[in-house]
């Protein structure tokens, strides 16, 4: 029979929420402002309103070597079934390759329009803050665990829901290039899971995913500058 020591079932729990302490005050501040200046994760931005109360909050950065208008109609035509995400297509285009062009026909953008985030259409964006060649402000709001959009301007919100901002903004530099900041606010309920599923989850993902798409973003402006 062997021989069970007092305490030995504690210390994988100790480690692990070691771990997470570890990772709470060294790395998750980073991975929430990758790339920013402290000016850049402080300041305030477009779109910033829609979502007041947020659970959380980030703020990513890069630099683009070519002016505000020549990044921006690579940002107006994003979306499946458009021009892609230019991340991991295989995890959030369907596995469609993204557009390597300026495609026209998907350059036009309105207030509130739709822009599919599944190849299939029954989940979008909402195209909620839109100033040409500066700021696409774009939302997400999501009834759980179904993932079916709803609008909080036409009906409650669920018992159980995540409303989400995801910002783009220009700003140019010296040399004609673009500084592209990019901002998330989120709120969702009920917290005590979602809190869990965004610091586990959801915070390393946008950073996979976002870092990615400012790689694609950069050797698609730079080889059309």
């Amino acid at each position: 029979m062997s021989e069970h020591r007092p305490g030995t079932g504690r210390r994988p729990l100790g480690v692990a929420a070691a771990a997470l302490a570890l990772y709470g005050v060294f790395l998750r501040p980073r991975v929430l402002t990758w790339g920013t200046t402290h000016d850049e994760a402080d300041r305030d931005l477009p779109g910033d309103g829609l979502v007041p109360d947020a659970d959380g909050t980030s703020t990513m950065a890069t630099t683009l070597r070519a002016p505000p208008e020549e990044v921006w109609p690579w940002l107006a035509q994003m979306g499946c079934n458009r021009g892609g995400w230019y991340s991991w297509d295989r995890l959030d285009n369907g596995g469609r390759p993204s557009a390597e062009r300026i495609v026209p026909e998907w350059q036009r953008l309105e207030q509130d329009q739709h822009l599919d985030s599944l190849p299939s259409g029954d989940a979008w964006f909402t195209v909620a803050v839109l100033e040409p060649e500066r700021t696409l402000v774009l939302r997400s709001q999501t009834k759980l665990p179904s993932g079916r959009p709803f609008d909080v301007r036409y009906e409650p919100l669920p018992k159980a829901y995540i409303d989400s901002i995801w910002g783009f903004h220009l700003r140019p530099e010296p040399g004609g290039r673009t500084r592209l900041i990019v901002r998330t606010r989120g709120r969702s309920r009920p917290r005590p899971l979602t809190r869990a599923m965004d610091v586990l989850f959801w915070e390393p993902a946008h950073l996979i995913m976002q870092t990615r798409q400012f790689r694609n973003l950069r050797v698609r402006v730079s080889a059309t500058a």
